[in-house]
């Protein structure tokens, strides 16, 4: 057996949030919000948590700064069991990633400093670690800049080591959908996105064409449709699974709790349809807090919500 369930590389950064900002802020005006909350953030480190928290194997391999951001994020991922024993730092005085939120309702101001993020690069990586896993996992594919030339050939040695790997590609900045891309999706086995990335990456106008085009192009493809659930496209069969109700608090990671949810049923074996609602339980949860992990850092809350949502494998 593997000594991991599996293994991810990426960003990291926390996630500092305001509420309670006008959607359209003049300037030289002092503004005061509602409310203002600091926590883990980055698509790659919410996934690693809140995966370890549900009793997976995770181990995460990330470049971080020598601040106080990068103590903080490494503090919360270390008390959630991920092993970060490959974890590198920084050494040229970049400081770690921050993204400032401003939610507005629906909608978000999302102000991100890469930092160290899109520094990352393919020396950073402990390969043979990376192989110890059963499963790798990339998110935030457009913002590892200096990594990404080499990921093609990185997924093609951890695909020959026998590992399945998933992609959630996130937005991409320049709206190109392109670069080191289409070379990576032939090695990927799982393709998340969310609607609007779903038919940007199809480059179709809804997402039942956008399913038939990527499940094309990946073996599986789950896309993730917010309160209303998601959708599973694999094996030339499409499964769908009903969104969980909740009054949400926050919705910023639940695209990535969702993804968290979906690998702990994928790594188990479980068919796709409780995957796809494993998933929708954990992205439910997460919006019950703010930010993508603070829900997950309340052991109380996820054992009582898990099983309030039959959770597959909860008593």
């Amino acid at each position: 057996m593997k000594p991991l369930d599996i293994s991810i590389a990426g960003e990291i950064n926390l996630d500092l949030i305001m509420y309670g900002l006008p959607a359209i802020m003049p300037m030289e005006r002092e503004l005061l919000g509602t409310d203002f909350q600091v926590t883990l953030g980055s698509s790659s480190a919410i996934l690693a948590h809140n995966l370890a928290v549900l009793g997976g194997r995770v181990g995460f391999v990330t470049l971080v700064g020598q601040d106080a951001l990068g103590k903080i994020a490494m503090e919360r991922l270390k008390a959630a069991g991920v092993d970060l024993s490959r974890v590198r730092i920084s050494q040229n005085g970049t400081a770690t990633g921050v993204t400032l939120l401003l939610p507005h309702g629906r909608e978000r101001h999302i102000l991100t400093y890469p930092g160290t993020m899109s520094e990352l690069r393919i020396g950073d990586l402990d390969i043979e670690y990376l192989k110890q896993a059963k499963h790798f996992h990339l998110s935030s594919l457009f913002l590892l800049q200096s990594l990404a030339p080499d990921l093609p050939a990185l997924f093609k040695e951890l695909k020959g080591a026998g590992l399945t790997i998933s992609l959630d590609t996130n937005d991409d900045p320049s709206g190109d959908w392109g670069g080191v891309f289409p070379e990576l999706i032939e090695y990927v086995d799982i393709l998340f996105a969310n609607e609007q990335e779903a038919c940007r990456i199809a480059k179709s106008e809804t997402v039942n064409e956008a399913l038939e085009v990527l499940a094309r192009r990946v073996p599986c493809a789950a896309i993730k449709c917010g309160a209303r659930g998601s959708i599973v496209r694999i094996g030339g069969k499409t499964f769908s699974a009903d969104g969980v109700s909740v009054t949400p608090v926050d919705t910023i990671g639940a695209g990535d709790s969702f993804n968290a949810g979906f690998l702990f049923g994928w790594l188990k074996g479980w068919p796709p349809d409780q995957c796809a609602y494993a998933g929708n339980v954990t992205g439910a949860l997460s919006t019950l807090r703010a930010g993508g992990t603070e829900a997950f850092r309340d052991p109380d809350l996820v054992q009582s919500f898990l099983r309030q949502h039959s959770f597959p494998g909860q008593g």
